[in-house]
């Protein structure tokens, strides 16, 4: 979420799809999707109570037994961690020691923000192009397809990427509970950076030493239900910009997370007080592809509505990045230059959600690469 100046863009009318839903519109145009984009109708009516065969499949890492388990048990989930990174970019961790009354206070005032009037929430836009702010992030065109939610994002960390204009005075207790939860995020973030470390065999601060004031933001996503779930997507496909991403889930919404593995979209089971961890574009960079980022998009459903709260983790600006030397070798050669994590955080938000393609802008080519174009 980089404070970046962007060119004055025009991005056409952007209709709130929550008061689509109170009038019971029509589907705008700019919502429905291309038939080889739309979510398949079995997948995108899933309810709370189904969900697709692969979706218990995914990882579950117990983090109290990396915290406090003794060695065999701290063995044992180090092995799951490693296979979670490496076969999935997505699992989901229990007994994190975030505290289930600040979940259940982020989801509140997460929700009764959305639920608040138009007008009131029109009060912190999103400017055209941006990322903070009330509205839909990512719009760079008036003809460029919608997605069937609503965002309100604000930088978190560090203090200079905050827009103090967007920090809302209503619902109360909303600006107070983003921080405390924020700072227990930050603090796992840390953690599993850490385990990871010690999954690739590095010494285990090296994220912590590398990251310096490390950059984080908070976006909320709100996903009314949708007369025809078969024709929009909740949110467009795409990989994160981040090194780690967290979601949580408000109980009873639908499932509407999924993943893309082996080619096919994995609809995510929300375990109960849970959170869903993936893995950003710069740790598949640090790691040289060992563990890889995993494009992820949302769908909706015709009854029930969504609401998730999502973190997203990152080195600062000022950094270089490039892969680990440790993970590069005559058998694993380097597959991605060093750059500026500022300036392809610049490059990530001033691009539309295009599934993993803006990690073309670290990817070093080769001949092959031109004979099969994403």
């Amino acid at each position: 979420m980089a404070p970046v100046a962007i060119s004055p863009i025009k991005v056409g009318k952007i209709d709130d799809v929550q008061e689509l839903r109170k009038a019971n519109s029509k589907i705008p145009e700019r919502f429905v999707r291309d038939i080889t984009e739309r979510p398949k109708l079995a997948t995108a009516a899933l309810s709370s109570s189904s969900s697709s065969s692969l979706s218990s499949d995914i990882p579950i890492i117990d983090f109290s037994k990396l915290s406090k388990g003794n060695k065999d048990e701290v063995l044992s989930e180090l092995l799951k961690l490693t296979a979670a990174c490496e076969e999935w970019g997505f699992f989901q961790v229990i007994n994190h020691g975030i505290d289930q009354s600040l979940l259940e206070q982020i989801e509140k005032v997460s929700n009764d923000f959305f639920m608040l009037p138009l007008a009131e929430k029109q009060k912190y836009p999103m400017a055209p192009g941006g990322v903070q702010g009330y509205g839909q992030a990512f719009v760079f065109s008036e003809d460029q397809k919608l997605d069937w939610c609503n965002m309100f994002a604000l930088g978190v960390e560090p203090k200079f990427i905050r827009n103090p204009k967007l920090w809302p005075t209503k619902p109360g207790q909303f600006s107070e509970t983003v921080e405390v939860y924020s700072s227990k995020v930050r603090k796992l973030c840390k953690s599993l950076l850490k385990y990871m470390a010690m999954t690739l065999g590095l010494k285990k601060d090296v994220f912590k030493e590398m990251f310096g004031v490390a950059v984080q933001a908070i976006r909320m996503n709100y996903y009314p239900p949708c007369p025809r779930p078969d024709l929009v997507l909740g949110l467009s496909p795409h990989s994160d910009g981040s090194a780690l991403t967290v979601l949580q889930e408000r109980k009873g919404s639908s499932v509407g997370l999924q993943i893309l593995k082996d080619n096919k979209w994995v609809s995510v089971q929300p375990i109960p007080n849970a959170l869903v961890i993936n893995i950003g574009d710069t740790i598949e960079v640090l790691t040289n592809g060992k563990y890889k980022s995993v494009e992820h998009r949302a769908v909706t459903h015709r009854q029930k509505d969504r609401l998730s709260i999502v973190t997203f983790y990152a080195p600062s600006y000022e950094i270089e990045l490039g892969p680990l030397p440790e993970l590069v070798d005559e058998n694993n050669p380097c597959k991605y230059r060093r750059y500026n994590h500022g300036e392809y955080s610049k490059h990530y938000v001033t691009n539309k959600l295009q599934g993993k393609r803006t990690l073309d802008f670290a990817k070093i080519q080769t001949n092959n690469s031109n004979q099969n174009p994403t």
